[in-house]
């Protein structure tokens, strides 16, 4: 079975962020990257299919040559070979999508993986858009999943409230969600074998942004707390400022 998973390099969640001088991107100085967790899951799932149906795992990543980092880090945990979509220029989300979408149309997986969502954008909208542009089924938070040998797939996805059981057919594009499956670090000789492990450089594919970022904005300052009282005298007050200012009963 051929399997394709496309992973993003994203800001380490523990990063300080602040925007950079135009005002619509992060300022780039000092902040550590790191392969997008959802994108930890997908890879994890990817390799256990391979698993049980042979085959191989392919992972694609757009973006500058850093990229690569995340590409050898998913040919470490066992990974085939990687195609690494050369661009430095910001695209939104339908424009990464074609370009995703013109590659796995080219190498005809039988199953696509995603990450559930992208820590820097958080848009959740990438498994759909691409499954979208390339006329496939797509099933998205999945956080448990069966392939059986005659190409059906039933997944289980979280909704508001619980989760609901979903079936398709191959081919088909799966996000993953946290809770998938653990996934497994890389061992010494994986990292060792990822280096010699072949990934493609390629051009990737320009399409026009559909969207702009204009402005991007930090969140305001939290305001500091307040010792209402220290007994059960301060109640009714707490009840009022929850009520009149925070307006949550």
């Amino acid at each position: 079975m051929k399997v394709a998973v496309c992973v993003n390099r994203v800001p380490d969640t523990e990063t300080k962020v602040k925007i950079g001088a135009d005002g619509k991107t992060i300022d780039k100085t000092g902040v550590n990257y790191i392969l997008n967790p959802y994108d930890e899951f997908a890879v994890e799932e990817a390799l256990r299919v391979k698993e049980k149906f042979g085959g191989e795992v392919i992972v694609i990543s757009l973006g500058g040559s850093e990229n690569v980092e995340v590409i050898r880090k998913a040919l470490a945990m066992g990974a085939d070979k990687g195609i690494l979509l050369k661009d430095d220029s910001q695209r939104d989300t339908f424009s990464i999508a074609k370009a995703l979408a013109e590659v796995l149309k080219e190498i005809s997986p039988d199953i696509t993986f995603f990450g559930k969502q992208s820590i820097d954008y958080d848009d959740q909208a990438m498994p759909s858009l691409v499954g979208e542009l390339l006329g496939i089924p797509s099933i998205t938070v999945v956080v448990k999943l069966e392939i059986n040998e005659d190409g059906t797939v039933i997944a289980e996805r979280e909704i508001e409230g619980g989760r609901e059981k979903v079936r398709g057919k191959l081919p088909i594009i799966i996000g993953a969600q946290r809770g998938l499956n653990e996934p497994r670090y890389p061992s010494l000789k994986g990292i060792m074998a990822a280096k010699s492990k072949p990934v493609e450089e390629r051009e990737a594919p320009k399409f026009e942004n559909k969207t702009e970022v204009i402005e991007m904005l930090l969140p305001p300052p939290k305001k500091p707390g307040r010792i209402l009282g220290t007994d059960a005298s301060a109640v009714p007050e707490l009840v009022r400022l929850l009520r009149e200012e925070a307006k949550v009963i």
